[in-house]
């Protein structure tokens, strides 16, 4: 009886040695990577198994294998977001449609604030347009770079709001040069403690004069009254949109000598529907689907055309009986006076009304009323 699984072994460990042959044999016939390819796709069997096979198992993927198929890459450092499934979720984030008058109400905006915040401040200060984007409310509030002062505004006409972001950067230079700081001295910042009432205040001051310039920019496309609402610190306060609600994010740089900061204006789609057709258009004045110079054509060419008019000296109905009977020398009496106006038509359309004469030994009629055209509902 001790023998008898001393021959088992021997006998498994000679039918593995067989299925192990069988396998180089396979491993043999093609090149090295092929072979790799084999032994990986090949079951691997376990040592407790029958003569017949039946205790076989397919190998089970372990977790790389698993995530390098569904698309999660961890040797990018992205935990997969650009690739695999992932990629299939966040594709939406960049489907937003363009809007070309935009970039040229923000470039405006450049402009207007230069002079605005020369006057300000004084000083000379260069305002740049960095870039134009579009990006996810949720995203932006959580890459926010902390201490900064949000500022909530309100389009009054389009009754939505915005968000103006201005870093610590640009609001210790703000303070630095309103209240006399000296020039090419880099601003002294602070941190770790909130902002104090005055210099609240000072940014506040530099935020109207920017929604004073927004509102400018925009007046061309359409008037709009930005109002500031309210100035938060914290982003969760701030929150204007839903997080995953698409917005246009503009970034300004705001240079003063040595000192300056980010100014960054984020609205909402949702805000800009109102005008949404106006944004679409890639220059001032764009009509989609006409043409100005035909229009203009075909109206002089309308204006030059004949056309008949009829005076109507008198009207009467009567009978069809009536009118066959009639003769060479019958005579129709109408109602029509000599005071009377006449009515001038073209074709079956009133146009004018006015009194009947005679010029040149000619029937004349003096237009004094214009006719106004009857409406289908009071038809």
């Amino acid at each position: 009886m001790s023998d008898a699984p001393e021959q088992l072994e021997e006998e498994m460990s000679a039918e593995e040695k067989a299925m192990m042959a069988e396998w180089e044999a396979m491993a043999d016939d093609g090149d090295g990577d092929s072979a790799d390819a084999v032994e990986e796709a090949t079951p691997a069997y376990d040592g407790g198994g029958d003569d017949d096979g039946s205790g076989s198992s397919a190998r089970i993927l372990n977790q790389e294998e698993i995530d390098s198929l569904l698309g999660f890459d961890d040797d990018s450092g992205l935990g997969g977001e650009t690739s695999g499934v992932m990629a299939l979720i966040n594709s939406a984030m960049v489907n937003y449609e363009r809007l070309p008058m935009l970039d040229i109400v923000f470039d405006r905006l450049v402009r207007l604030m230069s002079t605005s915040l020369r006057n300000l401040t004084s000083d000379n200060v260069e305002v740049s347009l960095d870039q134009v984007s579009t990006v996810r409310f949720g995203d932006y509030m959580n890459s926010i770079p902390l201490p900064a002062m949000l500022s909530v505004f309100k389009a009054e006409e389009w009754d939505n709001n915005g968000l103006l972001t201005t870093d610590s950067a640009l609001i210790y230079s703000i303070v630095d040069v309103l209240l006399g700081g000296r020039k090419g001295t880099p601003a002294i910042r602070v941190e770790g403690r909130p902002y104090t009432t005055i210099e609240t205040r000072l940014v506040e001051k530099m935020v109207h004069v920017t929604l004073s310039d927004l509102s400018s920019a925009f007046d061309p496309l359409s008037p709009v009254s930005f109002n500031l609402d309210r100035m938060e610190t914290n982003p969760r306060f701030a929150t204007i949109s839903q997080p995953g609600n698409a917005c246009v994010l503009a970034r300004l740089r705001v240079d003063m000598g040595d000192r300056g900061g980010r100014v960054e204006i984020l609205i909402p789609y949702a805000t800009l529907e109102p005008i949404r057709e106006l944004l679409l258009q890639m220059f001032m004045g764009e009509k989609f689907g006409r043409d100005s110079i035909w229009e203009s054509h075909l109206t002089q060419e309308l204006y030059k055309t004949d056309i008949q008019l009829q005076a109507i000296l008198g009207e009467k109905t009567i009978a069809l009986g009536d009118m066959m009977n009639w003769k060479v020398g019958s005579k129709v009496m109408f109602s029509t006076m000599v005071d009377d106006e006449l009515e001038l038509r073209c074709g079956h359309f009133p146009m004018f009304r006015g009194p009947v004469g005679q010029k040149q030994e000619k029937i004349a009629v003096r237009i004094e009323d214009y006719i106004e055209p009857e409406r289908e509902e009071d038809q």
